[in-house]
């Protein structure tokens, strides 16, 4: 088995890759409202009150905090907070823009925009809501400073002068919910198998080294159940693929309903299952795996009017009664489902069963007679 830090390497963390690629689409957003402003000011006969100094420096201490907030130290996470702090300078460079250059009948009012856009489909709708109360806030200001002296009457035609940022908030943050739902839809699609509605071995692989971390730090039992169809070739060549797909059904129903519902079940590949059995003891596990083993041998199911039934091989490891390793819990439990099928099939096989058949061979291999005694003979061979 892999170590948990390959696992970790190779297992794709989603949120982290949705969140570089927002980073990287608002620093874009970023350089381009820098692109607009700096035209704005190269196009003859624009209005600007600011004197070309501070308005230099404002936008060149602008493109530093883009650079260095998204260039330094690339290799650190990425987290929702450090794109709504860059969409709120926006707000604020914008502002300062809009400030010198007409106030609320500036021709770069619409730059605001750029902002809501990007917040309604990188942040939540909280944050997106804040950030509209505040350009709200800034735009009321920007018309005082332009002379208006707000009634019911200017007021009302401010909020409708207003009205398109909170529609084109409105219909982003509307789409980017229903991109999100469909990512999750997918997500669930991916980790689930289709069959059983069980977790697939994809998404089980990280829970595994999750509960292993967590084991080993607070020094908790673990235990692991690898289970196994004895008969599904022969089911499915005497009755069909329809009556196997039925028999794997009918086992992942048998185990859910023998284990806790702590307990992770997973459909690990044709017709083996895993379950992972978080603060479950070796003695605790193999009772769960024997009342497994007996239900699945007591239940059938119809197939065109035929009563089929199966049975399960079952293996369990557990730590720290078996192995001393947490992060081998499985590897075992897999070779004690292999022993329990080489020996017999239909039973319950603990790797601690293996290690003391393995101690007694040891044992038996090294037994030799003691030529003090008389004679010589062979080491016995288990």
């Amino acid at each position: 088995m892999r170590s948990p830090e390959k696992d970790k390497a190779l297992d794709l963390n989603i949120e982290q890759i949705e969140l570089k690629g927002f980073s990287r689409s608002l620093t874009e957003i970023e350089f381009l409202l820098l692109i607009l402003v700096i035209l704005y000011f190269v196009v003859p006969g624009s209005v600007v009150t600011a004197e070309p100094f501070w308005m230099t420096l404002s936008m060149f201490a602008y493109a530093v905090f883009v650079l260095g907030f998204n260039y330094v130290n690339l290799d650190t996470p990425q987290y929702a907070w450090k794109l709504a702090i860059e969409t709120w300078v926006m707000i604020i460079f914008i502002t300062w823009v809009l400030w010198n250059t007409g106030n609320i009948e500036s021709p770069l009012i619409n730059l605001y925009l750029l902002v809501v856009i990007a917040s309604a489909i990188t942040l939540d709708k909280v944050t997106t809501i804040l950030e509209i109360v505040l350009i709200f806030a800034f735009y009321i200001f920007l018309g005082v400073k332009s002379g208006i002296k707000y009634d019911l009457v200017s007021f009302s035609v401010t909020m409708v002068y207003f009205s398109p940022f909170v529609l084109v908030a409105y219909i982003t943050t509307m789409l980017a919910s229903d991109v999100h739902y469909g990512k999750m839809m997918f997500k669930a699609l991916s980790e689930t198998d289709e069959m059983t509605n069980l977790l697939n071995k994809r998404s089980f692989i990280p829970m595994y080294n999750k509960a292993a971390e967590v084991a080993m730090k607070y020094n908790q039992p673990l235990s692991v159940m690898m289970i196994d169809a004895d008969n599904l070739k022969e089911v499915n060549d005497k009755h069909g693929h329809k009556a196997g797909d039925k028999l794997i059904i009918s086992m992942g129903r048998s185990i859910e309903e023998c284990l806790r519902t702590s307990d992770i079940i997973c459909r690990y590949g044709g017709d083996e299952f895993v379950a992972l059995l978080p603060q479950m003891p070796s003695g605790r596990a193999i009772e769960a795996g024997e009342r497994l083993r007996s239900a699945v041998e007591n239940t059938s199911f119809d197939v065109d009017g035929k009563q089929v039934s199966s049975t399960v091989s079952i293996g369990i490891a557990s730590f720290p009664d078996e192995v001393g390793n947490v992060f081998d819990v499985l590897d075992k439990a897999d070779q004690a489902l292999y022993e329990c099928k080489r020996s017999g099939r239909n039973k319950v096989t603990s790797y601690s069963s293996i290690l003391a058949t393995s101690e007694v061979e040891h044992i038996s291999s090294k037994r030799q007679y003691d030529p003090k005694q008389g004679g010589t003979r062979e080491t016995d061979k288990a």
